[in-house]
């Protein structure tokens, strides 16, 4: 029993240093951000809403460094009808018989982290891609400041099979490397 004690107090102690040594997130809820729907949950339409990821951020990773949410606005406006045409070519690409409705405005955003920078839930200016009926899992991030672009080059952020960010628990890091 005194050892299970010692044990749960070196665990408590880790968490507590852990915790004192997190520096503060910061916040950045002034951005535009993409957000992805797709048709449904199949394995079909989950890897065709990461095709049409890609198609977009290909565009996007063509812009110029935009220096003010203003300036990013307008680019990405500016290439409206280009990612619209991409993401229909994209699904009909891989014989898929329904289209995308590309949309912009303010939409509920859960919180996601970015590096040190917490993007808080809430209503987010964005540009919104929906595919087909837009009931499936859907994939965002942030276009201004160009933090999708970064995220998705090769070797900076794995992602799971049906193109879910995958997080790593620094505490489950802590307790293998205690435990073994």
């Amino acid at each position: 029993m005194a050892e299970i004690i010692k044990v749960i107090s070196a665990l408590l102690s880790a968490l507590f240093l852990a915790f004192a040594a997190v520096p503060a997130q910061k916040t950045q809820p002034d951005c535009i951000r993409l957000h992805i729907l797709a048709d449904s949950d199949s394995a079909v339409d989950q890897a065709a809403k990461l095709a049409v990821r890609d198609a977009v951020l290909k565009i996007a990773r063509e812009l110029p460094e935009a220096g003010s949410k203003d300036a990013a606005r307008e680019e990405l406006l500016s290439k409206g009808a280009e990612l619209q045409r991409a993401a229909e070519e994209t699904l009909r690409a891989r014989g898929l018989d329904y289209g995308a409705v590309l949309m912009t405005g303010e939409f509920d955003f859960p919180d996601r982290t970015y590096g040190e920078t917490l993007y808080p839930a809430g209503r987010y200016e964005a540009i919104r891609i929906v595919l087909g009926s837009g009931d499936g899992h859907n994939w965002w991030c942030v276009m201004f400041p160009p933090l999708c672009v970064i995220e998705d080059e090769p070797g900076s952020a794995e992602y799971d099979e049906d193109g879910t960010l995958k997080f790593k628990s620094f505490f489950a890091e802590l307790i293998r490397g205690l435990f073994g």
